[in-house]
């Protein structure tokens, strides 16, 4: 979320990129219970501070009646007040968990065809006789999406054979290559908490909803190791000199929209379950500009070991979404029709999701200030396999794997 004082002193600006950002908010609303809110808090307090008076007054004998009744009077009064306040403080936390983030400056305005394109690699260009990942898995018998739907549902596969070693391969690479930068490996829960969920701004809004629920309880599957990953330092506060602390978590993701919104989903590129590395930085604020180009640089660097062509693309303010600052993708070029389709992506999301989850820090003086999150893909096994598949097959179909994945056979 963002910090309320913020917002009073920029109520013309918060309004202005929330709208940049395509997310319907209400400022002035915000502001006009912010004010009902602060009020309320005011006549409590005086109230229990009444209370209290009178209380020490009633001490050491028979109480006066006059003080009984006054004391009555508040109680009623103070019972009334905090009921206001229980309700005021609820629709000024809606409000303000409907406020996004704020994009940085330099941020492309509008939807996603506005994003921009800051750097390509690698040749694009079509080739012909290269058969999508699919008829090419689906020829070999490596996936079987018929089976998945048999037990899961539309949407659900089986990796089989070589596809399952690859993705084994492809999340050993990743984790290795991560931890020479000094990310330490973490395995996440798989089931979080509502708190966690809300925190991090995967709850569901409208339409869109990707978090599958567990009935009866508390706990929900987890969309990416980011969810969990945030919620590591949950209500703790870090010596800055622990800072930048850097995980590599690896996990399943589970989503309920597989292949909404007419997204590009055939085969294994949009489902309900993948396995995905995720990096995961907190870090100081002064810290976080950097550790974004330093997130983007390692997700380049697998990218091109891979031997796959690419893009490095700086998201529109549309597409970000509620918590990102600033987002870059790398989208990957398919020979088969010659377009780009994202392969990762990676975030600053500034204190956004720490005011959240109440994750500080404490500075050189003493003071306590809210840190910053970053987050970024280093591999997904719904994407990366296809474009391995799709780059890398020779004239009889057959594969010229990257010598990183061969190493680590």
């Amino acid at each position: 979320m963002l910090d309320i004082k913020f917002i009073r002193e920029n109520p013309e600006l918060v309004a202005k990129k929330s709208a940049e950002k395509d997310i319907k908010v209400d400022v002035k609303k915000l502001l006009e219970v912010d004010k009902i809110r602060l009020d309320l808090i005011q006549r409590v307090d005086a109230l229990r501070e009444k209370r209290n008076q009178v209380a020490e007054k009633m001490k050491g004998g028979k109480p006066d009646p006059s003080l009984v009744n006054e004391g009555k009077q508040i109680k009623l009064e103070l019972a009334s007040e905090e009921d206001l306040l229980k309700k005021a403080k609820q629709e000024f936390d809606d409000l303000l968990d409907d406020i996004p983030n704020m994009h940085a400056d330099d941020t492309p305005i509008g939807g996603e065809e506005n994003n921009q394109v800051i750097k390509v690699v690698g040749s694009a260009e079509k080739k012909e006789g290269v058969v999508d990942h699919l008829t090419w898995l689906e020829q070999r018998g490596f996936v079987d999406f018929e089976r998945g739907a048999k037990v899961a549902g539309s949407k659900f596969f089986y990796s089989i054979g070589d596809l399952a070693k690859m993705e084994l391969a492809l999340t050993q690479f990743a984790v290795a290559e991560v931890e020479k930068h000094g990310f330490t490996p973490m395995i996440v829960p798989n089931l979080v908490n509502s708190r966690a969920i809300k925190g991090t701004g995967f709850a569901p809004k409208g339409e869109e909803k990707q978090i599958y629920k567990v009935e009866g309880e508390d706990l929900n599957l987890i969309a990416t190791a980011e969810i969990p990953l945030t919620a590591y330092f949950a209500d703790e506060i870090i010596d800055i000199d622990r800072l930048p602390i850097c995980y590599v978590g690896y996990s399943p993701c589970y989503r309920v929209e597989g292949g909404a919104y007419g997204k590009h989903n055939k085969g294994i590129f949009r489902v309900h379950q993948f396995y995905k590395v995720e990096m995961y930085v907190f870090c100081a604020p002064e810290q976080s500009e950097q550790m974004h180009a330093k997130i983007l640089e390692i997700e380049e660097s697998i990218i091109a070991k891979l031997g796959i062509p690419y893009r490095v693309v700086n998201i529109a303010s549309g597409d970000l979404g509620g918590p990102a600052y600033k987002k870059y993708d790398i989208e990957y070029f398919s020979p088969l029709d010659g377009r780009y389709r994202e392969l990762t992506s990676c975030s600053n999301v500034t204190d956004y999701q720490a005011r959240r989850m109440n994750i500080r820090y404490r500075d050189k003086d003493g003071q306590i200030k809210f840190l910053h999150t970053l987050n970024g893909t280093a591999m997904v096994t719904s994407r990366m396999p296809i474009a391995i598949i799709e780059n890398s097959q020779d004239k009889n179909g057959n594969l010229n794997l990257p010598d990183v994945l061969k190493q680590t056979e």
